[in-house]
């Protein structure tokens, strides 16, 4: 097995939510889903096949709509796992453990693949795109790109680490 697909089988949750977040945008833009598939062994992990989206707006929904999702759902995962913890709630060092590793495996799956930029970049390319959503579509994609290029030198555990941990204890949530 190589690198990526060890890192892929051991953050499934992350795979499949971030498949599901598409799904749910494009539910939320009126966007019919062809086919879905929510986790495999291959490049990619995961992915939704959908109608070309009728607005630029909802092109670029469906394709970030996994950072928003992943990066909540792994937080609130995280602060249940420390709250529960903390409040004696939960005993189990072991269910704490699958909590975090839930949390911390949705969370690394938050960044949009480069898939997802290419089909926002491919629909605002078109002239016929308003200039407001090409002009909000460029820095998305830089983004999109950046992240998945920092991801040979672990951005994507890197994000997750300070949603599930840092931002816990930024606001005060005693962890230990």
């Amino acid at each position: 097995m190589f690198r990526g697909q060890i890192i892929t089988l051991l953050t499934f949750p992350g795979v499949i939510i971030h498949e599901l977040a598409h799904v749910l945008c494009c539910l939320l833009t009126g966007t019919r889903v062809i086919k879905v598939r929510l986790f495999r062994f291959g490049n990619p992990a995961g992915y939704v096949i959908h109608e070309h989206p009728s607005s630029a707006w909802k092109t670029i929904l469906i394709g970030v709509g996994p950072f928003f999702v992943n990066t909540v759902l792994g937080l609130v995962i995280a602060l249940s796992a420390f709250l529960l913890r903390g409040d004696g709630h939960m005993d189990s060092a072991t269910a704490f453990a699958v909590l975090i590793w839930l949390a911390v495996s949705i969370a690394m799956h938050s960044f949009p693949s480069k898939g997802d930029a290419k089909g926002i970049w491919g629909t605002v390319s078109d002239r016929s795109c308003p200039l407001v959503a090409r002009i909000a579509a460029v820095p998305i994609v830089g983004f999109i790109y950046l992240g998945a290029l920092g991801s040979v030198i672990w951005l994507d555990l890197v994000y997750a680490v300070a949603v599930t941990i840092g931002l816990p204890v930024a606001v005060g949530v005693q962890i230990w």
